[in-house]
């Protein structure tokens, strides 16, 4: 199965919060593809045959910058599961879920994703949250996968 991480705005640098769940989705055997849109193009056939896109939202530039692409996401492939996580995830979830989202993850969101992405059930109108206010999860990090993003340098 194939999952596609997108990542808007992370002020100039490689986004962590693509290389992190996809060390933990390619842990639980998934295909993992990281679009980091601030440096790469927008490729639509990568999201066509994708099971899972996630959007990571560490902003609230990053936020709206992903408005458009979730909407867009949710035309060209409307079978994916969609979801959105990171800081300002929560914070936006009735409009996240008016554009298609279908969970939403707040910080330390890694192992509450990869369980989620895991799950072959139908949660397409259930609301899953990872963080409650006041109460974050505690996980063990894995070393971050780069593979498929551009070079630090």
């Amino acid at each position: 199965m194939r999952a596609v991480l997108v990542s808007t705005y992370d002020m100039g640098r490689q986004p962590f919060g693509l290389a992190s769940p996809a060390a933990w989705l390619r842990a639980a055997g998934w295909d993992v593809v990281c679009l980091d849109l601030a440096k790469d193009e927008f490729d639509a056939g990568r999201i066509e045959g994708a099971a899972l896109v996630g959007f990571h939202l560490p902003m609230h530039t990053a936020t709206r910058l992903a408005g458009p692409i979730i909407a867009r996401t949710r035309t060209l492939n409307p079978s994916a599961r969609l979801c959105a996580y990171g800081v300002y995830a929560p914070l936006n979830e009735p409009w996240l879920r008016t554009l298609g989202v279908d969970a939403v993850f707040g910080g330390e969101f890694e192992s509450e994703l990869t369980r989620w992405a895991g799950d072959t059930r139908d949660l397409s109108h259930t609301p899953l949250r990872a963080a409650r206010v006041g109460r974050v999860p505690r996980i063990r990090f894995l070393v971050p996968d780069r593979a498929t993003l551009p070079p630090l340098s």
